[in-house]
């Protein structure tokens, strides 16, 4: 090769070095910072397990990654309503989980129209026999007639404190009685007969479910799976529509509000004070879990609520417990 030729080569290269050498260095600085900067770091808050030791080009980023005390404060609320909108989040998703297997459910149906059954004949005072029972299950589902007949039982006591029980095992009649064993006499629709404290504390529950306040629509999307329906008599509350929004709204254990802005109107439903002060969360989301064939711990947010709540009632019971005390005491230190 000529000698001018070669000498241009080498000067060539020598031009290409420092480029070549100038280009890494920036995508190993890129690189870096994508990682300590990706979206899984930061909605975590944890730093990477290791790291290469830094040399002189990570200098730089060394000095950005210190942050003041106002950006660690930002970053922890960011991480905090993360962490909250997760929560929402899964709660929102296992409500529907339940909800979905509800409706899927074939047996729903045949326990709420045993439930209705049971009920007429309550209010006819006609004699319960298992053969009638029977009946409305119908052949198609006699194998389940058991969990069918248990579960029916289980949701009239647990709504309005009534119980089945066998009256001649001979004849398999059956009769229902109240919680303390006596039979049911006198007017359904009397609270001192058939009380409806069950069914209150299961709509609290939807309440509570739903974040502290429930639509018109999830609020009779679960009573209809109890055969409760707005527009069709109950036997122990009448008119359903009535009783959820009028009786127990002039009560104080419900509040009833439209939606600002809403246009056609919607209504929302929220404990009322009443409710706050005879009604614990933890008993009205016992209920809601059985009712719907879980349990509260399935609900790991909702359950610290109530555990919480529980606590608060207790301390300012305690509270007035010390107030009547000290000025029970007052006259007495007087003399």
């Amino acid at each position: 090769m000529p000698r001018g030729q070669k000498s241009k080569l080498l000067a060539r290269e020598k031009r290409l070095q420092p480029r070549s050498e100038s280009q890494n260095l920036q995508g190993a600085q890129a690189t870096a910072a994508e990682v300590e900067e990706s979206p899984a770091s930061r909605l975590s808050g944890e730093s990477p397990t290791s790291s290469p030791a830094p040399g002189p080009s990570q200098e730089p980023q060394g000095a950005s990654a210190t942050s003041s005390p106002e950006e660690g404060v930002s970053c922890s609320r960011f991480n905090e309503a993360a962490k909250s909108q997760v929560e929402k989040s899964t709660r929102a998703s296992r409500a529907a989980l339940v909800k979905r297997r509800a409706r899927r459910d074939p047996l729903n149906r045949k326990v709420c129209r045993l439930v209705q059954f049971l009920l007429e004949k309550l209010k006819r005072k006609e004699p319960i026999t298992q053969a009638a029972l029977l009946r409305i299950v119908n052949r198609k589902y006699k194998e389940q007639y058991p969990e069918i007949l248990r579960r029916a039982c289980e949701h009239l006591e647990l709504l309005f404190g009534l119980e089945l029980k066998p009256v001649n095992p001979n004849s398999h009649t059956y009769a229902f009685v109240n919680n303390l064993g006596l039979p049911i006499e006198g007017d359904l629709g009397s609270e001192e007969v058939v009380p409806k404290t069950g069914l209150l504390r299961a709509v609290l529950g939807v309440i509570f479910v739903k974040g502290d306040q429930a639509t018109e629509e999830e609020i009779w999307e679960f009573l209809d799976v109890l055969g409760v329906h707005p527009g069709k008599t109950h036997v122990i509350v009448g008119e359903p529509r009535e009783f959820i929004t009028n009786e127990l709204v002039e009560q104080n254990y419900l509040e009833y509000h439209q939606v600002p802005g809403s246009d056609p109107p919607r209504y929302v439903f929220l404990w009322g004070p009443r409710a706050h002060v005879e009604v614990k969360k933890m008993e009205a989301l016992e209920l809601w879990a059985k009712i719907n064939g879980t349990v509260p711990t399935a609900f790991p947010s909702l359950y610290r609520e109530a555990l919480r709540h529980e606590e608060d009632r207790a301390w300012l019971t305690a509270v007035a417990m010390v107030a009547t005390f000290e000025k029970g005491s007052a006259p007495c230190r007087a003399k």
